[in-house]
């Protein structure tokens, strides 16, 4: 892994040097658009209305404020933003971890510490944030995030969060407007449902299907291979007795866990350029 951020994890007049890794990845699959004549890569060339396509070393960053004015930013413009946070993951406060709806959390990343004399300091606020979570700022990729830092048994993970007049209100949503009425009998035949699908959080029992079928038929094509179709799953029926629909779930034994374990990553084989 190589960091995408150096700079230091400040807590007060403690400050630790740090890396910072991407703790995730995608599973999505990368498509490239052809031109369906000749299957040739489409190019993106940036272009000007007046002159026709731009060199890179002729575009510049312009900020609109009004239609159509711009106000040009250089590089230096930016390096005059001198706020710790363009140095430093900079601690502000500690809260408990279910204080943070799931909802705030965005990308996670890992913090390693940045040579041998910061492993002392890095290990002692690792042992004594045990159980808490450290709300600071840090600038990374251009945008002052809020992140949240928790220990783990072995590493400090942040998590970028959301500001508040980022997250939308549910209170926009029309269906929401109207109190609905429900039943205790048809909660308690809910909660049995949901009782039979309880267990412990095992990510590695789940895999991306969807990306695994989609590079079987990419396989199929590569090898020129016909690809057998999947029967398509029934649409999931409208619920227009609950109470029928909750007992018959039961009944069919709905309440199990369906998951299988993750399978192996696929292999992917060399390409050459289909011809049409």
């Amino acid at each position: 892994m190589r960091p995408i951020w150096k700079g230091y994890l400040r807590l007060s007049l403690v400050a630790v040097p740090v890396k910072v890794y991407s703790a995730t990845s995608s599973h999505s699959l990368s498509f490239n658009q052809l031109h369906s004549v000749c299957n040739s890569r489409i190019n993106y060339t940036k272009t000007c209305p007046i002159h026709g396509a731009v060199p890179a070393e002729e575009i510049v960053k312009g900020y609109a404020y009004e239609k159509d004015r711009y106000v040009i930013m250089e590089d230096e413009d930016f390096d005059k933003v001198r706020l710790e946070s363009t140095k430093a993951v900079s601690i502000v406060r500690f809260v408990e971890a279910d204080e943070i709806d799931p909802i705030y959390y965005g990308a996670a990343y890992y913090l390693e510490p940045d040579g041998k004399i910061a492993r002392e300091a890095y290990a002692t606020l690792r042992e004594a944030m045990a159980g808490k979570v450290a709300i600071a700022k840090v600038v990374l990729r251009g945008k002052e995030d809020l992140v949240a830092v928790r220990a783990t048994d072995d590493v400090l993970v942040m998590s970028t969060l959301h500001y508040a007049d980022e997250v939308k209100s549910a209170s926009e949503l029309e269906e929401l407007k109207t109190n609905e009425k429900v039943t205790k009998e048809a909660v308690q035949l809910a909660r049995q449902l949901i009782d039979g699908l309880q267990g412990p959080f095992q990510p590695e029992l789940y895999a991306d299907e969807y990306r695994d079928e989609l590079m079987r038929i990419v396989d199929d094509k590569v090898a020129g291979r016909e690809t057998v179709v999947a029967e398509e799953g029934a649409e999931p029926a409208k619920v227009v007795n609950l109470m029928e629909a909750l007992k018959k779930s039961l009944a069919a034994g709905s309440g199990r866990e369906k998951a299988a374990p993750a399978k192996e990553e696929p292999k992917e084989p060399e390409r050459k350029r289909a011809g049409r």
